[in-house]
C-alpha cells in the first residue's frame, strides 16, 4: 500500500531546498514568511550573522487591531506592509524573498505584492 506524505512534510522538504539556493546577506537580506492556521509571521534575516533584523505578524496588537480576521488574505497584505516599513525605517531596499515552501499565491502572494507595493524590492 503506498503512503501519502503529508502536506507539512512536503513544505519543509520544499523548504529545505530553497534554502539551498540562496542565503541571506548584510547587504541583501532573507525576508522569511511562515504561515500558520490563525497568524502569518515575516521576518528579515541576515544570515551571515543570524539575526532578525525586522519582523512583523498577525500577533501584533498594532496590526492585528485593524483586521477582522487574522488569517486571511488581507492580514497578509497589512503584515506585508508593515514588514516593508520597518525594513526600509532600518535601511534595508533591497531582500530576498523566502516563501517557506509555501505555494506562491493567496496570502503569501498578497503579503509579498504588499511589500512591493510598499517599496521593497524583490
Amino acid at each position: 500500500m503506498v503512503s501519502k506524505k503529508s502536506r507539512s512534510e512536503i513544505r519543509v522538504k520544499k523548504h529545505r531546498r530553497l534554502r539551498n539556493r540562496f542565503a541571506g546577506t548584510a547587504e541583501r537580506p532573507r525576508l522569511a514568511v511562515y504561515r500558520s492556521n490563525n497568524h502569518i509571521y515575516a521576518q528579515i534575516i541576515d544570515d551571515s550573522i543570524g539575526h532578525t533584523l525586522a519582523a512583523a505578524s498577525t500577533v501584533e496588537k498594532e496590526i492585528k487591531a485593524g483586521l477582522e480576521k487574522t488569517d486571511d488574505v488581507a492580514a497578509a497584505s497589512a503584515v506585508g506592509t508593515a514588514i516593508a516599513k520597518k525594513a526600509l525605517d532600518k535601511g534595508i531596499n533591497e531582500v530576498v524573498f523566502d516563501r517557506g515552501g509555501f505555494i506562491y499565491q493567496g496570502k503569501i502572494q498578497a503579503l509579498a505584492e504588499a511589500a512591493r507595493e510598499a517599496g521593497l524590492k524583490f
